[in-house]
């Protein structure tokens, strides 16, 4: 086979059973159709309905055996009596279909259960033509019969799932990343959109997806609260942006209110994390202007802040004398280098990440500004760095790793 990868020879296993099934099928219908058609013209039996008049056979012989035919009033078989008799010889020569096609399914479900997904297509396809020609009939009956078994085996395989989701173990000595059954989802549903396009069945994978994605949301929340080695925050931002992006590519119309939500919580967690983050470049500076706030929260005027004791222009100058140019970038290098830390390579969110930081960064100093101008008017007290030297910082320490 090459060089093909573990996902690729998966992929070529799935579409090789995909087509023994569907050949299987495909070459039993005509099969049985042509004997059922048979049956019909040998013993003169109708295949849709009774006309009047038509000959009446009292014994016909079965196996050997000899089975009776019984009558309707004016000498005629009724049409479910005459189904009865036709179901009941085809049963008779293909007794074995039901348990051979029962085999061949439990097979393909050892084989992988999301041969499940193949096979609830197919089978229900095959249903449908069987019923559409006549609902009654041999081949619809046991068809419909196998398609419980088919149905029951993708419910297991969802359920299957979830309790893998459930029961899954992260190490406490390595960043989380992408957690396996995040990146197990979006395989089942790459998967189950290419095999579900136009089925008969679609309602089944709606409410599997509800499901799952239900299930995938909980799980990644339990393993960010119980996260030791990766903030809890990254984890959530990383694997909601990874269900996030993985929605918005497939399109899934029954999950747009959840691709929202996984926006929503990627967002949130990302502007949490950065926040969290940014408070330790400038500690000292924030816990100051913290308590500026506090002071003016409690009644003082902004302009009478400065004849505090603790927030006098001397304290200020200080506290703003402590974060040189040169000490700021080297805090955000040594913070580069954390998130870098945290965060996956596979998600790639890095940049991203540094982008909003170097926003709230200057989101902040422009915050801290305002509160000089406002409350120490007219001092001459300002930052040591500038919203330029900001950007030089953020873009340099980039380039640099």
């Amino acid at each position: 086979m090459g060089n093909m990868s573990a996902s690729d020879l998966d992929v070529a296993d799935r579409t090789k059973f995909d087509k023994i099934f569907e050949q299987v099928l495909s070459e039993l219908e005509p099969l049985c159709l042509a004997e059922q058609d048979f049956i019909c013209k040998f013993f003169k039996l109708p295949q849709h309905q009774t006309l009047p008049g038509t000959p009446v056979v009292d014994t016909l012989e079965m196996d050997g055996g000899i089975s009776s035919r019984p009558h309707t009033p004016g000498g005629q078989l009724s049409i479910s009596s005459e189904k009865d008799v036709i179901r009941q010889m085809m049963t008779k020569i293909f007794r074995c279909i039901e348990v051979e096609l029962n085999n061949l399914i439990a097979l393909g479900d050892k084989i992988d259960s999301f041969n499940s997904l193949y096979m609830l297509v197919k089978m229900s396809h095959h249903v449908w033509t069987a019923e559409n020609a006549d609902p009654a009939s041999f081949l619809s009956t046991t068809l419909g019969n196998v398609l419980v078994t088919v149905k029951r085996n993708f419910d297991k395989c969802i359920s299957y799932q979830i309790k893998q989701m459930e029961e899954v173990k992260i190490s406490k000595k390595s960043k989380v990343g992408i957690l396996p059954f995040v990146s197990g989802f979006e395989e089942f549903a790459e998967l189950a959109e290419s095999i579900f396009r136009n089925a008969e069945r679609r309602g089944d994978l709606d409410k599997a997806y509800t499901k799952l994605i239900k299930a995938v949301f909980i799980n990644v929340e339990k393993v960010a609260s119980e996260s030791q080695k990766t903030p809890r925050d990254v984890v959530m931002m990383e694997n909601f942006h990874h269900i996030f992006a993985t929605l918005s590519r497939l399109k899934i119309s029954c999950l747009e209110n959840e691709k929202r939500d996984a926006k929503q919580k990627y967002g949130d967690h990302l502007q949490s994390y950065v926040i969290n983050s940014l408070g330790q470049p400038l500690e000292k500076l924030n816990h100051f202007f913290e308590g500026v706030e506090a002071r003016v929260a409690q009644g003082i005027r902004e302009d009478e802040v400065s004849y505090q004791l603790a927030f006098n222009k001397q304290e200020l100058r200080k506290v703003i004398k402590e974060y040189p140019g040169k000490e700021v970038k080297k805090g955000l290098d040594n913070l580069y280098k954390k998130v870098d830390k945290h965060l996956c390579e596979e998600e790639n969110l890095l940049q991203v990440v540094w982008h909003s930081m170097q926003d709230e960064f200057i989101r902040q100093y422009k915050h801290f500004e305002g509160l000089i101008a406002r409350c120490y008017p007219g001092s001459g007290v300002t930052m040591e760095f500038t919203i330029q030297d900001i950007l030089e910082y953020f873009s340099s320490i980039a380039q640099s790793h």
